[in-house]
């Protein structure tokens, strides 16, 4: 059927339709979006910083246990692990890189696509149909679409190609999982090296801040008297100038001393992110004894390169590099895509209103595959670039394991060095009270002899400190796991309780020789015989103990306990109101068996003060404790008369 060519010319000049919206809508519209654009900074509120400041005090010491009784260094470890913010980060992005994971696995499932819209036209949509020879009319002007129709679209596809991709971006994300668990690992270690080092800084502290103390007290008194004395003439003012110069010297290094100890507190009150103002006491007992033993530096190396990790890190990045080359060279390959569905139209002029189809397609980016030669030359560079990097932390590693070795031997040295100065600072300190009781020397040089064997205490705690620091860096060269993998509860004693099992079993696994792992000493009993009317026994005794527990040992009734015996016997003659007299010392299995035997004799008062025999029975014990504390580890033999 064909029309005039007329009613062709009259189709095409129809007057254009007159738009719905009037232009001044438009004009506004248009000066919204205009505005929206435009930004004035606006600057936090007080309230709004209080607010904050608020809620992070409550979150950084929410549900935190109560510290109610002294904390030993599994306690300690435990509770830094669990409150620390820093370690709560890793757990944190850790958690988050899981999250990363589920999202990329769930990119490979197929795709459902569901759909539903309104369309809604200002005129009909249509059109007609013209002969493509002559040119004519063949059809009316005609529309098979309402105007308003509703639509509805269910869509399952499949992408080959996408799913490729997606399974090499999961296993990237798997490998970022095992990253984030390893600086978690990292972290965690280096909490351990930080609360060991703290830790024995403060065990020190509070072992010595009570008899700080109290030398300051004595000093104090000391420097009011010395400077009585040299105002009354009693003393020259050279003397007395020089005993006040080395009393506030003495004072002075004790007070350094006590302060960069007493900072440890500090720092592990931090570590275990406690609320200002908090105070706590540690377990004090004996120091561990740690005998210096030649390390396996190969087996030490071998475990180092196998735990560290930074290396298992590096390991993971590369596997993470190969799957980014086999993503790009995967990229290259067709894209097959399948699709199937079901359509919804509300549209009255269709036939069929409901409707289903499926489909299949293939196509290929052409130019990408020039990229191969690239895709090759990066993959290469990358391999050479990690391995360069490993080898360069593989370096590192070793040289730490073998310096951290090194500074291990030379801290148990300086320990033992540390500790017979004190011995004999501690033995000259007694030998000058019993001294100054019979005025063989001033009482201000007993107090200054006093200062220093105080100040060789400190020093002592702080090389013992410098040992587990050292002990701690090894075992963070090596990267041994101080956490078991599952916990059975997250209270504080399962925790701590599940670190010494884990501790243990990492050290027996990477050291070659038991000796490292902590050593208990076979506990002391002190009995005291023999003594001069109106000394009391229990003082002497006290002072004796007091010795024992200084030099790393154990005081205590036990039935295991190894038996010092100190029998005091005293010489008639005299000289100038003084008597020698002497200790018989013995250190004996509770059996009887006799251990050591050794006397030691010195000048006591004429007239003897429980002060000057307590002073001389400390002397006579510090003479013995190095033999005493080996024969509490060993149970060997000697005799000495």
């Amino acid at each position: 059927m064909s029309y005039p060519s007329s009613t062709m010319t009259d189709i095409h000049k129809q007057p254009a339709l007159t738009l719905r919206f009037p232009l001044s809508w438009t004009a506004a519209a248009a000066a919204l979006m205009l505005a929206g654009c435009s930004m004035t900074p606006v600057q936090l509120t007080r309230d709004e910083i209080v607010v904050r400041v608020r809620h992070d005090q409550k979150q950084l010491y929410k549900d935190q246990a109560a510290v109610a009784t002294p904390m030993t260094y599994s306690e300690v470890l435990a509770r830094a692990l669990k409150y620390n913010a820093d370690y709560r980060l890793k757990l944190m992005e850790s958690a988050l890189a899981r999250g990363l994971l589920d999202v990329s696995a769930a990119d490979m499932l197929p795709k459902l696509v569901a759909d539903a819209g309104y369309n809604d036209r200002s005129n009909d949509s249509g059109g007609t149909s013209i002969g493509i020879e002559d040119r004519v009319v063949s059809l009316r002007p005609s529309t098979s679409e309402q105007r308003s129709h509703y639509y509805g679209r269910a869509t399952l596809s499949w992408n080959a190609l996408d799913f490729g991709i997606s399974y090499f971006r999961a296993k990237q994300a798997a490998d970022e999982v095992n990253i984030a668990e390893e600086r978690r690992r990292k972290i965690l270690q280096n909490i351990a090296q930080d609360v060991r080092s703290a830790y024995w800084r403060a065990i020190g502290a509070q072992q010595l801040i009570g008899d700080a103390d109290r030398l300051a007290v004595r000093i104090e008194d000391a420097l009011k008297k010395s400077r009585e004395a040299e105002r009354a003439g009693v003393l020259p003012p050279a003397q007395g100038l020089a005993y006040q110069r080395a009393l506030l010297d003495a004072m002075s290094l004790v007070n350094a001393k006590r302060q960069e100890m007493q900072f440890a507190k500090r720092e592990l009150a931090a570590l275990m992110s406690l609320p200002p103002g908090v105070d706590f006491t540690l377990v004090e007992g004996p120091q561990d004894g740690r005998a210096p033993v030649t390390l396996d530096i190969d087996k030490l190396e071998i475990a180092a390169l196998e735990n560290r990790a930074e290396l298992r890190e590096e390991d993971y990045k590369a596997r993470i590099g190969i799957a980014e080359t086999k993503k790009q060279i995967a990229s290259l390959f067709p894209s097959l895509n399948l699709y199937a569905g079901a359509r919804y139209d509300s549209n009255s002029f269709l036939y069929n209103s409901n409707w289903s189809d499926a489909g299949v397609s293939l196509s290929m980016d052409l130019f990408r595959l020039a990229a191969i030669p690239a895709i090759n030359r990066t993959n290469d560079a990358r391999k050479k670039t990690d391995e360069a990097r490993r080898l360069a932390l593989t370096m590192a590693v070793v040289t730490q394991v073998r310096v951290s070795a090194e500074r291990y031997k030379l801290a148990v040295v300086d320990q033992e060095l540390a500790a017979e100065s004190s011995r004999v600072d501690q033995r000259m300190a007694s030998v000058a009270r019993a001294g100054a009781s019979n005025q063989l020397e001033s009482e201000l040089e007993a107090l200054r002899v006093d200062a220093r064997a105080l100040v060789s205490r400190f020093q002592l705690a702080t090389a013992y400190a410098a040992t587990q620091t050292s002990y701690g860096r090894v075992l963070n060269s090596v990267g041994i796991d101080l956490m078991p993998a599952t916990v059975a509860s997250t209270d504080i004693k399962t925790v701590a309780k599940a670190i010494e099992q884990s501790m243990a079993e990492g050290e027996k696994a990477v050291f070659l020789e038991a000796a490292l792992i902590p050593v208990r000493n076979r506990p002391v009993t002190v009995r005291v015989r023999d003594l001069p009317a109106g000394v009391s026994e229990a003082a002497v005794r006290s002072a004796v103990e007091r010795i024992v527990t200084r030099n790393e040992l154990v005081a205590s009734g036990s039935a295991d306990a190894l038996v010092l015996t100190l029998a005091f016997q005293r010489n008639v003659p005299q000289q100038r109101g003084t008597t020698r007299a002497q200790w018989r010392l013995t250190l004996a299995e509770p059996g009887g068996r006799e251990l050591l035997s050794q006397n030691y004799a010195s000048y006591v008062p004429a007239v003897t003060t429980e002060s000057a025999v307590s002073a001389f029975a400390e002397a006579a014990t510090l003479s013995v404790i190095t033999d005493v504390r080996r024969l509490a580890r060993t149970g060997a033999t000697v005799t000495q008369k």
